[in-house]
């Protein structure tokens, strides 16, 4: 059996995964909430024991972090842990324990996934030998790169989330001016995240709202806000929802410049398919491939959204099985 994990700062997907073929197959999975244990190793007891799992039947395992990793040690960005893959190691008596920073880790689901776990938002023209490029913002915002090697993908993290965000519009640079007064400084996960669309909605709103109703619970507001934006039910949070997207598709396409995608740029994470049809009215692309001189090359790439809800965990037994090979 294959063990794999997707370790973020509000949720923590553990799963089990039978090892067939190039696209390990589920046999169970379940959501922890990160914050209510001391550490991975204790979710992993859980887990095992509920499903009468001995340690000893784990061949491989790989968990994806919503951090950097140093040496096979992680220290989580928005959660007191950090996760030792030595640790994990001892604790399930396999030497075969990976730590993937978790863009790195659901970068590894891309060649496996299905036509219809994905929502094509420009069809472009592929390249076989192409590299490819993942973005994803949720509770933060991650980024990877896809190398083609041979003809395989090899996924390489980033911590791009964290580079300083470049407005291109008034807006945005009054955003920007607001960001910077706030925090002292402006990264894109500031913006691309459910936090950062809180940030935008306060933007879009200095004199408050009673229309929308967002509250002050931090999980409750990004829903409700892309809710009223998506009904049309409030001008401020229409704007904040465009505002969102807008920065989304532009920096999507820094990223498929960066990485030169030809062979595809893909959205996953936990908001894009709930906002779905604001990334699908024109605006995300408009952004993405407003990048003179180099127009023509970026309506080329095709840019899907990843649907499938638990591609990080996929992708992390993919790594699993790989490495049990």
């Amino acid at each position: 059996m294959l063990l794999a994990g997707d370790i973020g700062a509000t949720k923590t997907l553990i799963g089990l995964f039978s090892a067939a073929g190039q696209r390990p197959e589920l046999v169970d999975v379940r959501a922890f909430t990160t914050r209510d244990f001391p550490s991975l190793e204790a979710i992993l007891a859980e887990f095992l024991q509920a499903r009468g799992v001995e340690a000893s039947d784990i061949v491989a395992a790989t968990f994806g972090v919503a951090g950097p990793i140093v040496e096979q040690v992680a220290r989580l960005t928005n959660v007191p842990w950090h996760v030792d893959a030595a640790a994990v190691a001892e604790r399930l008596g396999t030497p075969l324990v990976t730590l993937l920073n978790d863009l790195e880790s659901m970068a590894y689901s891309v060649p496996v996934l299905r036509p219809d776990e994905l929502a094509v938002l420009q069809a472009g023209r592929p390249v076989p030998t192409g590299n490819a490029a993942l973005i994803a913002a949720g509770t933060g915002l991650g980024e990877a790169l896809l190398h083609n090697v041979g003809g395989r993908f090899i996924p390489s993290p980033t911590e791009s989330g964290h580079a300083d965000f470049a407005p291109r519009t008034p807006d945005e640079i009054a955003l920007l001016q607001d960001l910077v007064s706030r925090y002292g400084r402006a990264d894109y996960e500031r913006i691309l995240s459910g936090p950062g669309l809180m940030n935008v909605h306060r933007f879009t709103h200095p004199r408050g709202c009673e229309v929308c109703e967002v509250g002050a619970n931090p999980a409750q507001a990004p829903p409700l806000i892309s809710q009223s934006a998506l009904e049309r039910q409030c001008a401020g949070c229409v704007r904040a929802l465009e505002m969102f997207v807008s920065v989304y598709g532009a920096e999507a396409g820094n990223l498929a410049l960066r990485s030169v995608a030809t062979g595809g740029l893909f959205l996953g994470g936990g908001i894009a398919p709930k906002i779905l049809p604001a990334l699908q009215d024109g605006r995300f692309i408009e952004a993405f491939s407003a990048k003179a001189p180099m127009a023509a090359f970026m309506s080329q790439v095709r840019v899907a959204v990843i649907l499938n809800q638990h591609a990080g965990l996929l992708g992390a037994a993919v790594h699993a099985g790989q490495r049990a090979r």
